[in-house]
């Protein structure tokens, strides 16, 4: 299976060809990859990153969770072999760890927020490209370039509001060190 670099970097092979193929100014094509191409692949590798280190730290947690259990029995029954302890100490400790880490980074609300965005941009880009959706009414390309890079820009503020209203949101803690 490739990795998500591998399907990436096809990815934006195939958009820039695509790009290079359209009815626009060589300044607007540059604006497609440099803002668009470059914010959906960016937000796809972000994506692929946290969902990786969210099922790493939930696998863990449960494994732990059920290995930790397990543990403490056989310590009951050989309670003078040091080993058994000192596994369920680590073991008990890494299930702590790894459940404070997700809680604290947030890294399956980050997967989900950087995967849906993702998406939304190339569902844009793919009715751009096809003049499909809202951008049916176009005859071309050039026409319906100024309404889709207003919806990139809408995407990409929502993702900005939405990243630090709900994805990251700011705790009483952290708005009194930001006032003092």
């Amino acid at each position: 299976m490739a990795d998500g670099s591998d399907y990436r970097e096809g990815l934006r092979t195939e958009m820039t060809a695509l790009i290079d193929g359209l009815d626009l100014s060589p300044e607007q094509k540059r604006m497609l990859v440099g803002r668009w191409l470059d914010q959906l692949l960016w937000m796809d590798g972000r994506a692929d990153r946290a969902r990786n280190r969210h099922y790493v730290l939930r696998l863990t947690t449960v494994i732990g969770g059920i290995i930790v259990p397990a543990l403490l029995t056989l310590s009951v029954e050989f309670i003078k072999i040091p080993a058994v302890r000192w596994a369920t100490f680590g073991v008990s400790l890494l299930v702590a760890l790894s459940a404070a880490v997700e809680e604290f980074f947030h890294y399956g609300e980050r997967w989900r927020h950087y995967r849906q965005n993702a998406e939304a941009l190339k569902n844009e880009g793919w009715q751009f490209f096809l003049l499909a959706g809202g951008y049916r009414r176009h005859r071309s390309h050039q026409t319906a370039y100024p309404a889709f890079t207003g919806r990139v820009e809408q995407i990409l503020a929502d993702d900005v509001s939405e990243y630090f209203g709900d994805v990251v949101p700011p705790t009483e803690e952290g708005r009194r060190e930001v006032i003092a």
